[in-house]
């Protein structure tokens, strides 16, 4: 197996870091970056925690994969989240020139790879982000059902 390039283990890591979210109370999203078949970043959702807005999973792995590699420019990366990017994360991958965008399940409220619109893909945009879907999407899925049950029982 070539690990760079097998996108459900890959996936599995994101998994990881939406567990991360999980654990404190947090909408389960983890992201994380990959270069080269090793992982220069990592983020999970901390929206509520951190009392902020942009603390979304890609954003924060963005950030990261930006200053472990010392460049704005993500050229030769994948980004893998457990759920389709909003509006402001996918504009955040355009600006990084992330290539590659993995993820395991739609967002039907705020989708911006496809669902509601398709960001990453609009010719009006310098840059273009190939998009592979529904790796992993029932546990992606899962993930965020059961958290949003759990959290109505309460």
């Amino acid at each position: 197996m070539n690990d760079h390039l097998d996108h459900h283990y890959w996936m599995q890591e994101a998994i990881r870091e939406a567990k991360k979210a999980e654990a404190i109370h947090e909408v389960p999203i983890g992201a994380v970056i990959v270069r080269d078949g090793v992982i220069v970043g990592r983020g999970h959702n901390t929206r509520e925690t951190s009392l902020d807005p942009t603390a979304h999973a890609e954003m924060i792995a963005i950030r990261q994969a930006s200053e472990t590699l010392g460049a704005w420019r993500l050229l030769g990366c994948t980004l893998y989240v457990t759920l389709e990017p909003c509006p402001m994360c996918a504009g955040a991958i355009l600006q990084a020139r992330i290539p590659l965008l993995v993820y395991g399940t739609s967002d039907p409220k705020a989708g911006c790879a496809g669902t509601l619109m398709n960001l990453l893909n609009d010719d009006r945009f310098n840059h273009r982000t190939e998009i592979i879907s529904g790796i992993e999407q029932e546990q992606c899925a899962e993930l965020l059902t059961s958290f949003f049950r759990n959290l109505r029982k309460k």
